[in-house]
């Protein structure tokens, strides 16, 4: 007599993978169709999962646009931190680059994927704290090199921390992913121009001593 086969037991996904698909999904409906347009019936139907299964992680579409969202901007937010921490470049460099990226960001990203202004719009009316996080995060990535420019000698600004959100206020309109596409360009300044701006302005009073 043959002996049966065993079969082994299902290999269950774990909940932190199962959370990375419905994310990685979502993303995807939201930069091919629109946040709007995108439902959690539809997520869960790609997944071949039920409804109630995606909310068992996610209590509702708000709750996966806000993960959705923190995620995107962990990816930018990562970057810029390790700008800030190259030791071996000066802070001048390391403030440049941490500018430009943020806007290369924002303009490739969402200049790529027009629809996914509706995650970030529906982001800052429906979840306002995810932004803020993110507005408080990048400030403090800018305090750290300002703060290192002034310890070696190369800033001159009373205040790091004052210093970086000026320079965040003043570069907004080229980092914000919807005024980087939506506003016209006529009446700013070129990024380059702005940067050189807030250098000099950082500069300003230790090559006025």
């Amino acid at each position: 007599m043959i002996p049966a086969l065993s079969v082994p037991p299902p290999i269950e996904e774990t909940a932190p993978n199962t959370r990375c698909r419905i994310l990685a999904t979502a993303e995807r409906f939201f930069r091919e169709i629109g946040y709007q347009k995108t439902t959690v019936a539809d997520i869960a139907k790609t997944l071949r999962m039920s409804p109630a299964n995606v909310y068992r992680f996610f209590d509702s579409k708000k709750a996966i646009n806000e993960a959705v969202v923190e995620r995107l901007i962990g990816e930018v937010e990562a970057k810029i931190a390790a700008i800030a921490g190259r030791p071996g470049d000066s802070a001048e460099i390391r403030l440049r680059e941490v500018i430009a990226l943020l806007h290369r960001d924002a303009a490739g990203r969402f200049t790529a994927h027009p629809r996914m202004h509706e995650m970030i719009e529906a982001a800052m009316s429906e979840s306002w704290n995810v932004c803020r996080h993110h507005v408080d995060r990048i400030t403090a990535v800018l305090e750290r090199v300002i703060a290192d420019g002034v310890d070696r000698g190369e800033f001159a600004v009373p205040d790091a921390a004052v210093a970086a959100r000026c320079v965040h206020t003043a570069i907004l309109r080229f980092c914000h992913p919807v005024l980087v596409v939506q506003c016209p360009e006529d009446f700013v300044p070129a990024l380059d121009a702005m940067i050189e701006f807030l250098l000099g302005a950082l500069r300003a009073q230790r090559q006025a001593c």
